[in-house]
């Protein structure tokens, strides 16, 4: 008997079993709704928390495998209304993502000032606000401290968990009819995943998985280039941002030549769904490490404290979407899933508008807050060092 209980221990301490474990608790936990707010795939993210915490970890490739996915799928989806729209509200966009990241900054210069939290723990707090993994890399590489990952492990779980209620709380607080939002962005704007007229373009595979694989290549490849900036400090797009640029690109030509490189709406569905899991399943059981150690040296109080480092910026940053920039308010939501940088918000965001046209503003706001919060978390570091 004891031999058999060993083996089945065994058994659901594989690697296999914990992914597969996490993704049926998680997707339980996030079919729960109180109030009309339910966590969807983001439940996942709690549950691999507690995996991380009691040592039960998911394989690093899964976490980036599922971000490439997951990215990329949002590129296709959003490509061929992106440009088209971009040009409509550009500046919008830009100064949205801008205003989203420094907001966040100022409220971390606030934490370094007036709470006295040391700069390379409150750098790292930042960036999981945010949920910059980039930004945390350039926090570390700033501060040569390893405090500053454990401030992202502090600050990254409600970083995800805030914007998704986010998300669902603001139409509901704001008594936002989502059916009427949701004709007028159609009516407004040219919705992705319209197909454009076509020729007989040779597709080389049924599902579009061809060219999903050629644009997770390039986007790799494409986020390994390294930008020089000021102070010796280096920026590059990663695998989240080289992988959204060319899904973007191919999804609004379609084509190369006579081939198509183009992905089925089905294909992408499923991919996204896929992805955004695994991310969660990687970053949840990482984070989840040493959460409850983290809390328990530094107290809740940064964990409170990382909490208002997510939730300001995305206040001032709706704010400044509806009412100075005039955006609508699905795309003002979906712009703040990007000024966020939360890819498991988008998510959330797309299953309770039920339109993939708010992946436009993400993707619109998405590079620049990417570009921004890097900058921050290498600058301020600098200043406050």
């Amino acid at each position: 008997m004891n031999e058999f209980l060993q083996s089945l221990g065994a058994i659901f301490q594989s690697e296999i079993m914990i992914i597969f474990c996490i993704a049926a608790l998680g997707y339980l936990l996030g079919s729960i709704s109180i109030k009309g707010l339910s966590l969807g795939t983001s439940g996942i993210l709690l549950v691999a928390l507690v995996f991380g915490h009691f040592g039960l970890l998911v394989p690093g490739i899964v976490k980036n495998i599922g971000l490439i996915s997951f990215v990329t799928s949002v590129g296709f989806i959003a490509g061929p209304g992106f440009f088209r729209n971009f040009k409509k509200q550009a500046v919008s966009y830009v100064l949205l993502g801008i205003a989203v990241i420094l907001v966040g900054a100022l409220t971390c210069v606030g934490v370094i000032t007036l709470a006295g939290i040391p700069v390379d723990l409150s750098v790292g707090m930042m960036s999981g606000a945010l949920t910059s993994t980039p930004g945390l890399a350039a926090a570390i590489e700033a501060t040569g401290s390893d405090q500053a990952s454990v401030g992202y492990g502090i600050a990254y779980p409600f970083g995800v968990v805030g914007v998704v209620l986010f998300v669902q709380l603001i139409p509901k607080m704001l008594k936002i009819d989502i059916e009427k939002e949701r004709q007028r962005l159609a009516g407004t704007a040219s919705a992705p995943g319209e197909t454009l007229e076509k020729k007989s373009y040779k597709n080389l595979d049924e599902f579009g998985l061809f060219a999903f694989a050629v644009a997770a290549i390039l986007g790799v490849l494409i986020g390994k280039i390294e930008i020089p900036l000021p102070g010796g400090a280096v920026f590059s797009l990663g695998t989240s941002g080289g992988p959204l640029l060319t899904g973007l690109v191919m999804g609004h030509f379609a084509h190369a030549g006579p081939v198509a490189i183009d992905v089925p709406k089905k294909t992408l569905n499923v991919v996204r769904e896929l992805g955004l899991a695994l991310f969660l399943m990687g970053a949840g059981t990482e984070a989840g490490k040493g959460f409850i150690a983290i809390l328990g040296q530094y107290g809740v109080s940064l964990f409170l404290l990382g909490a208002v480092m997510t939730i300001l910026p995305m206040i001032v940053g709706y704010i400044l979407a509806v009412k100075v920039f005039k955006i609508d308010v699905l795309s003002s939501l979906g712009s703040i899933c990007g000024g966020m940088t939360s890819t498991p918000a988008l998510g959330t965001l797309m299953q309770v508008t039920k339109t993939e046209a708010v992946a436009v503003a993400y993707a619109a706001t998405y590079p620049l807050a990417l570009i921004m919060v890097v900058l921050c978390c290498q600058f301020l570091p600098i200043f406050f060092g």
